[in-house]
This record gives C-alpha cells, sequence and structure tokens, in this order.
C-alpha cells in the first residue's frame, strides 16, 4: 500500500470544498436573478415615485392613497399639500400618500383673474339677445315683457 490514510483524507478533504462551491451557486444564481428581476425595478418605481410627489404643485390633480380624486390648491410646504375634493371641500394630504397625478394642472396666477369681462363674439350685437331655441329663432327678453 503505497497510500497512507492520512493522504487520502487529505485528498477527500479538497474534493469537499469543491463541491461546497457548486452547493452554493444555485444560491448565487438565484439572488442574482432576484435582483435584476425584483429589487431593480422596485427601486426605480420609488424614484419614480419621489420624483412625481416632488413635482406636485398647485392645479395638478392627484389620486391620494386612499382613493380620493381632487385638485391641490395650495402647496403648504415640502411635506404636506392641501387639496379640494369637492366644491368647497379641502383637505390636507402628505406627499408621500400621493399615488397619483392624473393631470398636470396649469400654475395658477397670483393675480386675480378679472371676471365678467370677456370679449363678445364676431356677430353679436345685443347682449340681451337670448341664444336660438330649437326652432333656430333668437328671443328678444324685452319682447316678452
Amino acid at each position: 500500500m503505497l497510500i497512507t490514510p492520512a493522504f487520502a483524507q487529505a485528498a477527500g478533504a479538497a474534493g469537499d470544498t469543491n463541491s461546497m462551491l457548486m452547493s452554493l451557486l444555485p444560491f448565487a444564481l438565484i439572488f442574482v436573478i432576484m435582483y435584476f428581476l425584483i429589487l431593480r425595478p422596485q427601486q426605480k418605481k420609488v424614484k419614480e415615485h419621489a420624483e412625481m410627489v416632488k413635482n406636485v404643485r398647485r392645479g395638478d390633480t392627484i389620486i391620494t392613497s386612499g382613493g380620493l380624486v381632487g385638485k391641490v390648491t395650495k402647496v403648504i410646504d415640502d411635506d404636506v399639500v392641501e387639496f379640494e375634493v369637492a366644491d368647497g371641500i379641502r383637505a390636507r394630504q402628505m406627499r408621500q400618500m400621493i399615488t397619483g397625478v392624473r393631470a398636470k394642472g396649469e400654475p395658477l396666477s397670483d393675480r386675480p383673474e378679472t371676471e365678467g369681462k370677456t370679449k363678445p363674439a364676431k356677430g353679436a350685437k345685443n347682449k340681451d339677445v337670448a341664444p336660438a331655441n330649437d326652432a333656430g329663432e333668437a328671443k328678444d327678453d324685452s319682447a316678452t315683457k
């Protein structure tokens, strides 16, 4: 017998480290696949959400995490916005709880708009003339009195 028992044990131990690396390879491969299929897209969504929330401004139509839809009326600070759910009903919401922006609104100007000062349409001669009825005739309010 030329092979001693100690040498035989050492040769078996070298084979164990190689098989141990091969048994860990599937776990490493699963982690790499999970990183590219799950973690990276989620990180991308988080960045997009943070950018969307940062860019919310007055006039935008938003959806909250509770399902409320409203128009932003005021940006309180970096964390809170005020939005109008219905006429005269306003609520404050944390920016992070905004799940989506449905419509980007034009930023409202700080100047009050001139109400009732619209230009008359071309061809309109008299303000008192009502719009045409079903028969296509114009109705004058002063004629019915």
